[in-house]
């Protein structure tokens, strides 16, 4: 199939590249022309593992290009998928304004029947919005018809993820469309059962309703934690006691300092804004918000509660800048939230991550309390305590008597229980875990 995709971000790359995977012929649309050309030399302009190696096949198969020409990428695909940014409004409410440009470019140049695939996170109705710009555009004439297919990818596992979902959300009200979306995900399924159709509207809504789940799943672990801390429990053996339910099951349970990304943050926050704006309470989403904010500030009160709330003259290391292991995403990471008040608070710290130090050497290019190195046991070299904030694999595995030894003072601040806190104070080290006797 010849398919456009309108959007060369995260969500637009990730399908435009597992579309050409399997021989489907594609195009990538953006407005940045920086993004487009890198892209056109092979450079990929995110972190995503399996990412490069799958474009580089299919630039030299020939099945995918890179192009700034809307008018080229609505009259080749029959299919347009719409992946562009929805970020928050000043509300907090999706903002749908590249949608529905996107929308109107398509209008102005397609030829012929297209398929006009919402695949960025919309709020509901937003299909509606999207049908009435096109005919605003160019009337009757424009044969086409309009769909929803949320993404539901992991960063760090999105290649996978698109190449073997667990579900596949079609929402149209068109048997054309439909028919054409069914034949092009087939080959992903495993199971026809898994290739879900339904009214756009509920397609629309589930996307929001997932990651309000899985956002709510980490909000109620770190309650829990925050409570196993207060009396003495420990959260790893809850979990597992919990984990081994089939109804509840381990996943999203990890206790840690507060998720962040592009997705989660946005869309619980959009979810109820939408609640809110029809009049429907939403007081779990609110909780669920809530707590993860608090939850962020808790490692920074434990770092306070130590060292003082004046940390002029103190050094810290952080491990961990993104905000989950395999991608170098920062938005909304709680590292950033740790960096900002500690630095507020006199502190220096040197940080690192395996792939996100380019981004926040650009996010804290103005902020002189903040260092970055090229690997971990650097950054650690005469702190007054180590602070981990994302569970790189790698951390796992540190010499601790080198560490020991780089230290000037062997605290540990354990914001996503890398290490075992037993292990830890065997070895000298005073640690403050999550959700676990400190």
């Amino acid at each position: 199939m010849k398919i456009s995709i309108i959007g060369s971000g995260y969500v637009g790359l990730v399908t435009g590249a597992c579309f050409a995977e399997v021989g489907h012929d594609v195009i990538c649309l953006d407005v940045d022309s920086d993004k487009i050309a890198r892209l056109n030399r092979g450079e990929i302009p995110i972190y995503e593992p399996g990412l490069e190696a799958i474009i580089a096949r299919a630039r030299a198969a020939g099945t995918i290009r890179f192009t700034t020409d809307a008018a080229l990428s609505a009259q080749h695909g029959v299919l347009q998928f719409i992946a562009v940014g929805t970020p928050p409004d000043e509300d907090g409410s999706a903002d749908v304004r590249y949608v529905l440009e996107a929308a109107r470019g398509i209008a102005q140049h397609g030829q012929g029947f297209r398929v006009i695939v919402d695949k960025s996170t919309v709020p509901v109705g937003t299909a509606d919005k999207v049908r009435m710009e096109i005919r605003n555009t160019c009337g009757a004439d424009f044969d086409f018809a309009v769909a929803s297919n949320p993404e539901f990818l992991k960063e760090g596992s999105a290649v996978e993820d698109f190449l073997h979902p667990d579900r596949v959300v079609i929402g149209t009200d068109d048997p054309r469309a439909e028919a054409l979306l069914r034949e092009l995900y087939l080959p992903f399924v495993s199971d026809p059962k898994r290739l879900i159709g339904m009214d756009i509207r509920s397609a629309e809504l589930t996307k929001y309703a997932a990651n309000a789940m899985l956002a709510a799943r980490i909000s109620l672990i770190n309650e829990i934690a925050n409570v196993a801390e207060a009396v003495g429990a420990d959260v790893e053996n809850v979990r597992a006691g919990i984990g081994f339910d089939s109804r509840i099951g381990h996943a999203f349970l990890a206790a840690g300092c507060g998720y962040g990304g592009s997705c989660f943050p946005k869309d619980v926050q959009a979810l109820l804004r939408t609640g809110q704006g029809l009049g429907v309470p939403m007081h779990v989403l609110q909780g669920i918000e809530a707590t993860n904010a608090d939850q962020k500030q808790r490692l920074v009160e434990k770092v306070f509660a130590r060292f003082g709330r004046d940390l002029t003259g103190k050094h810290f290391a952080l491990w961990g800048l993104a905000f989950k292991p395999n991608t170098d995403d920062m938005r909304e990471a709680p590292s950033r939230v740790v960096i900002d008040a500690l630095t507020a608070a006199g502190a220096q710290i040197t940080a690192y991550d395996p792939v996100a130090t380019q981004e926040a050497q650009r996010i804290y290019a103005n902020n002189p309390g903040v260092k970055f190195t090229n690997s971990a046991l650097p950054a650690a070299q005469n702190c007054d305590a180590l602070i981990v904030v994302t569970e790189w694999m790698q951390f796992r595995t540190v010499d601790f008597v080198a560490l020991k030894a780089a230290m000037k003072t062997p605290v540990i601040f354990d914001g996503r229980n890398v290490f075992d806190p037993a292990t830890l104070r065997a070895k000298g080290f005073e640690i403050f875990p999550t959700g676990r006797s400190a």
